[in-house]
């Protein structure tokens, strides 16, 4: 199955869908937008960790490393 037109919302999937360059359906396909699909991405924007370090806690303590670094005198929330 060709995509032939994405729709989505928000910043990280409107990334998402700019990515997907192909659909294909695995299984189930009588669910039909609940189906299992595999898609074809070219460059992806991604975060993964491999190293047993949640990217939840350490993505926001370096950004606001970097942006208090980079704006100083600015305090930032964590």
């Amino acid at each position: 199955m060709q995509i032939k037109q994405t729709v989505a919302v928000g910043g990280a999937a409107y990334l998402i869908s700019k990515a997907i360059h192909s659909a294909r359906v695995l299984a189930f396909a009588v669910l039909g937008m609940e189906a299992i699909y595999e898609f074809e991405v070219k460059d992806m924007p991604v975060a993964a960790s491999a190293d047993g370090t949640s990217v939840h806690t350490a993505g926001p303590a370096e950004w606001a490393a970097r942006i208090a670094q980079s704006l100083p005198g600015t305090a930032v929330l964590q």
